[in-house]
């Protein structure tokens, strides 16, 4: 995967192994090649049997590349589970050059000031992520190259994780035969397709439901403001259910699906199913309300959770842009109104940026926005690289100039 134009995004869940490959054309990014393939050797995020592991994503990679054409040998991958951490972290130098000028250099410089906070040794920076910047002792400073002073800080949000954990994904990716070119942290990857730069400056959350976790990252101004995982996500649901109903997970998992919701004050008290249609093997009938107070008891558990998260930074309600929901937990009917209700914030679950074209029923599905994501954070580092080889060049080929006004419109 040499191309500049071609990417590739590996969505590595507790749940699931979800892969997309993009390439820009000359009208925008066209999504060519999608897999998808039940994860059996992870738990909250985290590798636990590496041949599982190493098997599911084979036969998600497959998956695409058989829809694509082309063969996968490199990848963004996200990384999550409880085991990531997000903590603030100030970074300081003196500018460099004799008249004060700040260069790129003196940026790269103050970032790796901030990365140098203490951290144990079996834990690894996955990001060191600027908020602002200071000179001389001027605040909230977006972009202080080319300005004068003596003293330059930074404000970092740095988000870490487990480095056995981390070791072990890169080797399960490796042993698939995939070079992992970037690995991301689950939510910054999805806000690069599900948010816009409005959103994120005037203050948003996105929480990512998925099977074993939940992780959410707030973002205000422009700039992440606080992130992290909650131990618990959709599947959790699925086994109450399970418990509930003494039935089994298949079964559970298709009446959370197909008939339960997350407002069971909609749903006729009366209702019931007969569990044989369903699988030959069950006996009895189930109350779609019950399924439903079962589904919202644990959804409400997790949207306090965030709640508390909100509130440790102080935007507890106080969100303009509200609550995006993603993840396949996003999909279980009456989420948005409970997300509401339980949040005081507006909720929508998200959508995939209409820029990028190709499979769109895909885009339209959120247990893929996480992967999209990773694909255009790809696609955005591939062409930052062809920018910067082609700078001493006097044309720049309208393929780039293009690519350069797409992630404009699409990249927050």
């Amino acid at each position: 995967m040499n191309q500049r134009n071609i990417a590739v995004g590996i969505d590595v869940g507790s749940t699931k192994i979800a892969t997309t490959i993009g390439q820009m054309q000359e009208n925008g990014i066209d999504l060519i090649g999608v897999g998808f393939a039940p994860s059996n050797g992870l738990r909250k995020g985290m590798v636990v049997d590496i041949e599982e592991t190493v098997s599911s994503i084979s036969a998600s990679l497959e998956e695409a590349e058989r829809m694509s054409g082309l063969p996968i040998t490199e990848a963004v991958v996200s990384i999550g589970g409880v085991h990531i951490q997000s903590t603030s972290s100030k970074g300081v130098i003196a500018v460099s050059r004799q008249d004060g000028e700040i260069s790129d250099n003196d940026t790269l410089r103050v970032l790796d000031a901030a990365r140098a906070v203490s951290v144990p040794p079996n834990r690894q920076i996955l990001h060191a992520i600027p908020r602002s910047y200071a000179i001389d002792g001027q605040t909230g400073i977006k972009d202080p190259v080319g300005m004068s002073g003596i003293r330059l800080e930074v404000d970092t949000q740095v988000i870490s994780g487990a480095g056995t954990a981390i070791k072990n994904l890169t080797k399960c990716l490796s042993q698939a035969g995939v070079t992992v070119s970037d690995l991301v942290f689950t939510p910054l990857a999805t806000a690069r397709s599900l948010l816009s730069k409005r959103q994120r400056e005037i203050g948003v959350a996105l929480v990512d439901i998925g099977g074993g976790t939940t992780s959410f990252a707030v973002f205000e101004e422009g700039d992440i403001l606080h992130a992290g995982v909650l131990p618990i996500g959709a599947t959790h649901i699925t086994n109450d259910i399970a418990i509930g109903l003494r039935t089994s997970i298949d079964t559970a998992e298709i009446l959370k699906v197909k008939y339960g919701m997350a407002t069971p004050d909609r749903v006729d008290p009366d209702e019931e199913l007969d569990l044989r249609k369903i699988d030959k093997n069950e006996e009895g009938t189930a109350n779609v309300r019950y399924i439903s107070e079962i589904i919202e008891a644990r959804l409400n558990e997790i949207l306090i959770m965030v709640r508390d998260e909100l509130r440790t930074v102080g935007r507890d309600g106080m969100l303009p842009a509200g609550i995006i929901l993603t993840g396949g937990g996003a999909k279980q009917k009456g989420i948005v109104e409970l997300s509401k209700n339980t949040l005081r914030l507006p909720a929508q679950v998200g959508e995939v940026s209409h820029d990028v074209a190709g499979m769109v029923d895909n885009l339209a599905d959120p247990m893929y926005s996480a992967s999209v994501g990773l694909m255009l954070w790809g696609l955005e580092a591939g062409n930052a690289v062809s920018a910067s080889k082609r700078s001493s060049s006097l044309h720049i080929g309208p393929a780039l100039g293009k690519a350069k006004n797409i992630f404009k419109n699409i990249l927050p």
